[in-house]
């Protein structure tokens, strides 16, 4: 028996050292091409042009850096309109999707039904197909070329309703029933009950909404004419030319862009990982 044991014991430490070897080599495949970008915004353009695939700069340089933020005068500026657009529309989503998400898991209204399979069916459509209608809706808006233009259109996300009405549909009545007893109406239940103890879903929602809506660049690319009013996506595209590209600078102005995205994550991690548990009690 205990030979049997200590093989079980024996053949388990090796799967598991199996399986660490495995994530650690994807986790630095995964890493590599991060690395070489940051290893490049700090080389010469010469450097990069030679296509040596070296991770330390023969000549260490911080031109790239003060080039984009000094050299380019719409560089601040266009880091300040991802941070709006961004910040901006993650809190109306975060409100709006877990209003209309509590709203579809609670209330038994004439119409809910439908309104949940029209969600559903809205998640089947590639967002490249409404492309189109949404620029003829903000050009009759003259909505063109403003901020209005890419976060009221970005204010709701079908995926996230429903993922909150999910939420929502295990979330015990108890506390709302308690919460009524106190005299708290559907609102004061909703923001001062349901909502914080949502704290996980929002968080998770809240990532993938700042990071879908700083990375967007098609959206962008139709909508903003004026290059003040560009995202940084866009930004970064004008790095890039017809004949010749600057790769130190987009290599520079990729490390700045990639750092509220993963602060981001950082911060908000923590929320992933954290069970919520439900008791009776007030």
């Amino acid at each position: 028996m205990r030979v049997r044991t200590t093989e079980k014991r024996g053949f388990r430490i090796a799967l598991r050292v199996i399986q660490y070897a495995i994530l650690i080599a994807y986790a630095v495949i995964t890493f590599m091409p991060f690395l070489w970008a940051l290893s490049a915004s700090f080389k010469t353009l010469a450097e990069i042009s030679t296509g040596e695939p070296n991770f330390i700069p023969k000549e260490f340089t911080l031109e790239n850096y003060k080039r984009i933020f000094i050299d380019e005068p719409l560089f601040p500026r266009w880091f300040l309109n991802s941070s709006f657009v961004a910040v901006v529309v993650m809190g109306l989503n975060l409100l709006f999707n877990s209003m209309a998400g509590y709203a579809l898991a609670r209330f038994n209204f004439p119409g809910n039904k439908l309104i949940f399979f029209g969600i559903l069916a809205v998640l089947m459509i590639p967002g490249q197909l409404t492309l189109i209608p949404s620029y003829l809706i903000l050009n009759e808006l003259n909505w063109l070329n403003s901020y209005q233009g890419l976060i009221v259109p970005a204010a709701v996300n079908a995926t996230f309703i429903f993922m909150m009405r999910q939420f929502f549909l295990s979330f015990p009545k108890d506390l709302e029933e308690a919460a009524e007893i106190d005299g708290l109406g559907r609102f004061g239940t909703f923001f001062r009950i349901a909502l914080p103890l949502a704290g996980p879903a929002l968080a998770a929602q809240a990532v993938f909404i700042f990071m879908g809506s700083w990375n967007e660049f098609l959206k962008p690319l139709v909508i903003m004419s004026e290059k003040a009013m560009y995202t940084l996506p866009l930004g970064l595209n004008t790095f890039k030319g017809e004949y010749y590209s600057f790769w130190n600078l987009i290599m520079a102005a990729s490390m700045v862009f990639t750092l509220p995205a993963l602060l981001m994550f950082i911060f908000a991690n923590r929320f992933f990982v954290k069970g919520i548990t439900f008791t009776g009690g007030k």
